[in-house]
């Protein structure tokens, strides 16, 4: 579609598929029609010799840039979770499959990541070859703040995060800038906000002789990035690699340290249980390929919801954020200390045998 009123703008210009995400009302949170869009356009474009690499962007509320996609629907994971929708299964399914496919695509993917770039936008930027920051990008991984994990490849792309990095972020949630995403692996180079629509303008101007020159030419516009802004490395790595959640909580909880006790507090507010459940996942995908991560978060995402009829962590999550606003979710259990392993351990139990998996056929 090109139609501006589409939710997913696409249009061969030039020698480049573009891509815009175009619900900036919603900060391009993620619904199944959008994510059918995008998997239509890319698997067209994959198979065109004519497009040479794909670019893709956000619009903000004053247009393009500015904002690039915040993650799933939330909203609509609460009522479909809550009613037993059976669109709940099929939008992960085809949310990983698609994060899968950018991930192989096999063609530049250049991801403008401007504004913005939160879970399932981490999903449809993360595998790209070339992932840009600028001084406006806000990027994360927030789902244990409503009961939820890393999901969309994030115990892959985490885990590869330099030292214990991929904990912190995984755990916390916090947020980080571009330099400290080039820093760790997330992002590929730094462009100033102003200097993006005259990239995405030149990608339809240019003519190119392959994929690899398209790459070349973007990556040639890059700047230093200025200096990182996380500067506890050392603390992140000591105390995200203790044995499981509750320790890190204490000795958090112990020390003097001020960016120690901030951490602390900030992860009594996370869901007790998946806390448990994200070091979990981390650690297991640190040692495993993208579609073997897929698929274990697509078994967790089911857990997540259907586990414990009436008790979904995530149901409850996004009820106290997104719906009733009281910022007061009930979590059951109510502390890190009180979860026991057998519970945390049966999330990464598959509710579907191998040959059946939603995403048995992943490579």
């Amino acid at each position: 579609m090109t139609e501006m009123t589409a939710e997913v703008v696409t249009e061969v210009r030039g020698q480049v598929g573009c891509i815009t995400l175009n619900r900036p009302k919603a900060v391009h949170a993620l619904a199944l029609g959008m994510v059918r869009d995008l998997m239509a356009a890319l698997l067209a474009w994959q198979h065109d010799d004519k497009v040479l690499a794909v670019a893709i962007r956000g619009n903000g509320r004053e247009g393009p840039f500015g904002a690039f996609c915040a993650g799933g629907d939330i909203r609509f994971l609460h009522a479909a979770g809550s009613t037993g929708n059976p669109q709940l299964e099929d939008f992960f399914t085809e949310e990983y499959a698609l994060n899968h496919l950018i991930h192989t695509f096999g063609k530049p993917y250049i991801a403008f990541m401007d504004g913005i770039v939160m879970g399932g936008g981490m999903g449809i930027s993360q595998g790209g070859t070339l992932r840009i920051v600028t001084e406006r990008t806000k990027m994360a991984m927030p789902e244990t703040a409503i009961g939820l994990f890393p999901d969309v490849g994030g115990g892959y792309f985490l885990s590869r995060c330099p030292g214990r990095v991929g904990e912190w972020l995984a755990l916390t949630g916090d947020a980080i800038g571009a330099a400290d995403a080039i820093d760790f692996g997330l992002a590929d180079g730094f462009l100033p906000a102003d200097q993006q629509a005259a990239v995405w303008d030149g990608l339809a101007l240019q003519t190119f002789a392959d994929g690899a020159a398209v790459q070349q030419w973007v990556a040639s516009k890059f700047v230093a990035a200025g200096a990182c802004a996380v500067s506890a490395r050392g603390q992140i790595d000591h105390y995200f690699a203790l044995d499981d959640a509750a320790a890190i909580v204490a000795a958090l909880e112990q020390s003097d340290d001020e960016w120690a006790r901030a951490t602390a507090a900030t992860l009594r507010k996370r869901s007790p249980l998946m806390l448990h459940v994200v070091l979990e996942q981390v650690r297991r995908a640190r040692s495993m390929g993208l579609a073997d991560d897929l698929r274990m978060e697509r078994d967790m995402v089911r857990h997540c919801f259907y586990l414990r009829p009436g008790q979904s962590e995530t149901v409850e999550g996004i009820r106290a954020l997104a719906v009733d606003k009281d910022h007061s979710p009930r979590w059951n259990p109510a502390r890190v200390e009180d979860v026991e392993p057998a519970l945390v351990q049966s999330f990464f139990k598959s509710p579907w045998p191998a040959h059946a998996h939603p995403l048995a056929a992943l490579r």
